[in-house]
C-alpha cells in the first residue's frame, strides 16, 4: 500500500520554544504556566519535567513536589506563534504541508510520488535537518509515515523524542498491538468505553472485528470508515472548520467580583466578535460560562439571528447574565467565557429586510474599529462594558487553535497606520 501521509509533530514544544531562546533553561525540567501564580496549573512541560511525573494540567505546587528543580516560566505566545511560522516555511521547503493540525503538528502529503519508504525517510530527516540548521536544535519533532494521516499520527506517536517509524504493509496490525485503544483517533473515553461493552477491550480486538461489527458499535459509516483506516485505506477524519469562536479567562486574584467578571466577559465577546468578522462568518447562537472557586459551574445559551454585530450580541449577553440563579451570585467567579456557535459563512448571509440600512450603518462602524485596533493594539477602542478590563484576558493559545497575533494584539505591518501611507 502506498504511503500517502507524513505526520510531523514537535516535541513538547512550548517549553522547546522556551529552551531555544534561553540556552539557561536547556536540560532542565520546565513548566510553562499561564500566569506565574502557586495557584495556576502548568498547560505544557518540557521532556525533563515530563518523565519526573508533570504533565498538562498539574498545579504548580504538585510540580514543585514532583521535580523540586523545575523553572516556572510564563507563556508567551507571541514567540510560539513565530516559531510555528518559522517552521511551516523549512517543511514546506521539503514537502507540501496538506494541513495545520495545531500549532506543533502538520500533516505533509506523499502523494505526489507516492513515495517508497526510503525516499519518505529522506524526506522527514531533510526536514529535521532545516530545521535544526535554520529554526534551532531545541526544535525536535517526532514524524510518522503510513498511508493514511490515522496511522501517520500514531506513527509519530511511537518514537518520542526525536523519533521516525514509518508504518507499512509490513508493519501493520503487528506495530499498533501494543497501543492503547485510546491512542486511536476517534476513540474517545466514551467510545472506549463502548468498545469495552462489546467485549472489544484491546487494538487486537478493534483490528479484528468486522465492518458490520464496528458499524454497529458507532451507530453508523464512522465505524465502517475506522474498520478501512486501521487497515490503511486514505479516508479523512471527520472535520468541520470554524464550528465555534470563543474565548475565556481564568480571573486574577483583582477581577473575582461579581461586577469585574461581567466586565471580562464584555472584553471576551468583544474579542469574539472581532474575530468572527475576521474569519466571514455569522453566529446564530451565544453560549455563556461562569465557573466558580468552590467548584459550581454556570452556562446557558441563547439563540439569536444569525449576525456578527457586537452591539446585537452585547444585549444577548447582558440577558444571559440576567438569568443566572440567585444562589451564584454571591459566590466568587474563578473563570469565565464565551462561545459564538451555530456559525455560518458570509456567503450563505442574507441580510434582514426590515433593519438592512442599520446593519449596513454597523458593519462600517465595526470595520473602522476593527481597523483601529489591528493599528494601535487591540483594546484601543472598545464598548464600555469592558471598562477598566481591557488590559486583561490577552492572546491565548489552544494547540488546536493558532491565534493571529495581527488580529489579536496588534498588526506591526500596518506601522501604526490606518491607511497606506502614499508615495
Amino acid at each position: 500500500m502506498a504511503l500517502r501521509t507524513l505526520a510531523v509533530d514537535f516535541n513538547s514544544y512550548f517549553a522547546s520554544c522556551e529552551m531555544q531562546e534561553r540556552p539557561e533553561l536547556r536540560g532542565k525540567p520546565v513548566g510553562i504556566v499561564p500566569v506565574l501564580a502557586e495557584t495556576t496549573c502548568c498547560i505544557a512541560a518540557s521532556r525533563q519535567a515530563k518523565v519526573r511525573g508533570v504533565k498538562v494540567g498539574t498545579g504548580v505546587a504538585e510540580a514543585r513536589a514532583l521535580c523540586p528543580d523545575i523553572v516556572i516560566v510564563q507563556q508567551r505566545p507571541a514567540l510560539y506563534i513565530g516559531y510555528h511560522r518559522r517552521l511551516l516555511a523549512e517543511i514546506e521547503a521539503c514537502i507540501h504541508i496538506t494541513a495545520i493540525k495545531s500549532i506543533d503538528e502538520v500533516e505533509c502529503d506523499l502523494t505526489a510520488t507516492f513515495a517508497p519508504r526510503e525516499k519518505a525517510m529522506a524526506v522527514a530527516r531533510q526536514i529535521k535537518d532545516r530545521v535544526a540548521r535554520h529554526v534551532g536544535p531545541c526544535l525536535t519533532s517526532s514524524i510518522g509515515i503510513a498511508p493514511n494521516w490515522m496511522l501517520a499520527k500514531l506513527a509519530s506517536d511511537m518514537q518520542k523524542p526525536d523519533g521516525l517509524v514509518v508504518l507499512d504493509d509490513e508493519d501493520i496490525p503487528q506495530k499498533l498491538l501494543a497501543l492503547e485503544m485510546t491512542d486511536i483517533s476517534g476513540i474517545g473515553p466514551r467510545m472506549d468505553h463502548r468498545l469495552r461493552a462489546h467485549g472489544i477491550d484491546t487494538v487486537a480486538k478493534l483490528y479484528g472485528a468486522t465492518k458490520a461489527t464496528l458499524r454497529g458499535i458507532w451507530g453508523g459509516v464512522e465505524g465502517e470508515r475506522m474498520h478501512g483506516r486501521l487497515r490503511g485505506e486514505n479516508i479523512p477524519l471527520s472535520h468541520q472548520e470554524h464550528q465555534t469562536v470563543g474565548h475565556s479567562h481564568v480571573l486574577p486574584p483583582g477581577l473575582k467580583t461579581e461586577a469585574k467578571s461581567f466586565a471580562v466577559l464584555h472584553r471576551l465577546l468583544q474579542k469574539a466578535a472581532m474575530r468572527l468578522r475576521s474569519i466571514g462568518h455569522y453566529a446564530g447562537g451565544l453560549m455563556v460560562f461562569v465557573i466558580y472557586r468552590d467548584g459550581p459551574e454556570w452556562s446557558e445559551e441563547l439563540r439569536c439571528n444569525e449576525t456578527q454585530d457586537t452591539l446585537t450580541l452585547t444585549a444577548a449577553l447582558n440577558q444571559l447574565w440576567q438569568r443566572r440563579p440567585d444562589g451564584l451570585r454571591r459566590r466568587v467567579p474563578a473563570k469565565v467565557g464565551v462561545v459564538l456557535n451555530r456559525l455560518s459563512p458570509m456567503r450563505g448571509h442574507t441580510p434582514d429586510l426590515f433593519d438592512q440600512e442599520q446593519e449596513t450603518a454597523r458593519e462600517r462602524l465595526h470595520h473602522a474599529m476593527d481597523t483601529l485596533n489591528q493599528t494601535f493594539g487591540n483594546g484601543s477602542v472598545f464598548y464600555g462594558g469592558a471598562f477598566g478590563v481591557t488590559d486583561n484576558a490577552p492572546m491565548r493559545i489552544a494547540f488546536t487553535r493558532i491565534p493571529t497575533p495581527e488580529l489579536e494584539e496588534i498588526n506591526h505591518a500596518l506601522g501604526r497606520r490606518v491607511r497606506p501611507q502614499k508615495n
